[in-house]
This record gives structure tokens, C-alpha cells and sequence, in this order.
């Protein structure tokens, strides 16, 4: 399962890379903002980052969920409150919310076995 994780990270990169190498102002601007928008402010960057997971569920954002999910793991945020924060979305985004969360689960998992 941990190979998902460096699937995920190989795929975002690369196509990160490609879409940014067009030189599209609007594009980079969005790229900046998104990145900005999660470092340290008034909210410390483990709060900003529950946030994301929450929106990032309630909206079926797989790769958005797997982005903050891996970034919550190196940020030292624990199972529970991670587990906290997706119950929270499970509320507010329903039932259809529920594969979505099968597959956090599975991510954080792999996260937790690329460590062992």
C-alpha cells in the first residue's frame, strides 16, 4: 500500500511540473495563492490543513483528500484527529461522502506503512 503514496507523489509532480511549465499567469497565481493560503497565520498550518481535508471530503476531491492527508501525516497530526476532522466532513458532506472516505482511510494507511 505504501507505493500508492509515491504514486500519487510521482503523478501530482510530474503533472504539476507540465502544468506549470506553460507559463500561464493565471495558472501560477492559483498555484501561489493555494500554497500560501496553508502556511502559518493566524491559524497554525495543522488547523489549515484539517480545513483543507474537511472541504477537500466534503467536495469528493480524491487527490485533494490524499494532498492534505499526507501533509496532515508529516505535520504530526494523529489517527484521532485526523479521524476527528473526516467525521466532521462525513456530517457536513452526507452519505455520499462515504467512498471518499474509504479510500482516506486507505491513504492514511499507506502512510502509517511507508514508515514502518
Amino acid at each position: 500500500m505504501a507505493n500508492q503514496v509515491e504514486e500519487f507523489n510521482a503523478y501530482r509532480n510530474k503533472m504539476n511540473d507540465r502544468i506549470l511549465s506553460d507559463n500561464n499567469k493565471v495558472i501560477k497565481r492559483i498555484f501561489n495563492l493555494d500554497t500560501n493560503a496553508y502556511m502559518e497565520g493566524a491559524l497554525d498550518v495543522k488547523t489549515k490543513e484539517l480545513l483543507g481535508l474537511v472541504a477537500s471530503t466534503v467536495l469528493r476531491c480524491d487527490d485533494c483528500i490524499k494532498y492534505h492527508l499526507e501533509t496532515c501525516y508529516k505535520e504530526g497530526l494523529t489517527r484521532d484527529q485526523v479521524v476527528e476532522a473526516l467525521g466532521i466532513a462525513t456530517v457536513v458532506g452526507g452519505t455520499i461522502v462515504i467512498p471518499h472516505l474509504r479510500k482516506a482511510y486507505e491513504f492514511w494507511d499507506a502512510l502509517q506503512e511507508q514508515e514502518s
